[in-house]
């Protein structure tokens, strides 16, 4: 099964995703300019980090309008497994593909370090060989990464679901800590940390398997 890595003009972690899907997990995965089609036997579909468009306006709003985002809404509808990561989560929210928003961090700085994450949601197509609570190491690199959501979409994400990760502590005064979101259905999710960053034993020595397991949790799920 095929994975399309979606770049926008400023996309800088397609590269990084590419390579760990392709070299470390020998997945077919294959860079798609924002403009064109994905292929119809495209499998899943990951929107990588990066400042589309250099955050102009604000991060993630003129990716969202791009043309391949109507496709990948028709392939969310048809429960195609979609990954969105740092900026991808941003273009996420902005397109209206997920719940909430992504807003300047608290410290109105730049974050670039490690972090641990708590899994909530261990039913996604990204995290089904995560365990309920385990603490996934992850680094982070971000400007508005504070996820906020108001309190009545917030009991209704909670109801069903929807918060599939969290930092260990408050980072950056994201609402209830959140780093990563799942649509209702479960197969479009968003993250701020870098997956790709972590995925190899000398990026993250010890324990860089439990990264890992958010990219074997997609090969399980579409192969």
């Amino acid at each position: 099964m095929k994975v399309g890595i979606i770049v926008f003009p400023g996309s800088n972690c397609d590269r990084d995703m590419l390579h760990v899907l392709g070299d470390i997990y020998g997945v077919d995965a294959s860079l798609v300019w924002h403009e064109d089609r994905l292929a119809g036997d495209v499998g899943a579909v990951i929107l990588p980090g990066g400042f589309s468009y250099g955050d102009r306006l604000r991060a993630g709003i003129i990716a969202a309008h791009s043309p391949v985002i109507p496709q990948i809404r028709d392939m969310a509808d048809c429960d195609i497994p979609i990954l969105g990561v740092c900026n991808g989560f941003q273009i996420l929210t902005e397109a209206g593909l997920l719940p909430g928003a992504l807003i300047q961090n608290r410290s109105n700085r730049f974050m670039c370090e490690w972090v641990d994450l708590i899994t909530d949601n261990c039913n996604t197509p990204f995290t089904g060989r995560i365990l309920p609570s385990q603490r996934v190491p992850i680094p982070v690199a971000n400007g508005e990464g504070r996820y906020f959501v108001d309190e009545l979409t917030l009991q209704d994400m909670m109801a069903n679901n929807q918060i599939v990760f969290r930092y260990s502590e408050d980072i950056n005064g994201s609402t209830e800590r959140i780093a990563g979101v799942c649509s209702r259905s479960g197969n479009v999710v968003g993250m701020m940390p870098h997956p790709e960053r972590a995925a190899e034993a000398d990026l993250n020595p010890g324990s860089h398997r439990i990264s890992s397991l958010i990219f074997e949790s997609l090969i399980e799920a579409i192969c």
